[in-house]
């Protein structure tokens, strides 16, 4: 069973579309399921002005996605690199332990996107994002 928040989220996503010219852009996918997440962010003084995602997938990976943008948005980016799962299922009341793997997918798309950015920036990625990168393209 799904709680209020995530049908609500399924129902109605928070930022949803994409951003044309985005300065950061993450895409992660898990071939086991299916879901697909792509995540844009733009940024300004390194703080999150504006993010958008579009997710092919389940209801639980949809509202992740609408979730992870809610909590990034007008973040630092590297305050918005500490979302993690537990974050996302909080503030979805839960999800299917089944589903848990969609909150990992949206809070690496929000990783990828600030990847992104910062070596589109020539800026430094610091070395636990570099790790994170490996590992999330490593397993898709």
């Amino acid at each position: 069973m799904y709680s209020k928040t995530v049908i609500e989220h399924f129902q109605n996503p928070h930022n949803y579309g994409k951003i044309e010219n985005p300065d950061g852009t993450g895409k992660v996918g898990n071939p086991r399921c299916g879901d697909i997440m792509y995540l844009y962010i733009k940024v300004k003084e390194d703080k999150i002005t504006d993010i958008k995602f579009e997710t092919l997938g389940c209801a639980a990976a949809i509202a992740t996605s609408s979730v992870v943008t809610d909590l990034a948005k007008g973040r630092n980016i590297f305050d918005a690199l500490k979302i993690n799962s537990e974050n996302v299922i909080e503030k979805l009341e839960g999800l299917p332990v089944i589903k848990v793997h969609c909150s990992l997918l949206a809070a690496d798309a929000l990783a990828e996107a600030v990847y992104d950015y910062l070596k589109k920036s020539n800026k430094a990625v610091p070395e636990e994002l570099e790790e994170r990168h490996r590992q999330i393209n490593k397993e898709s």
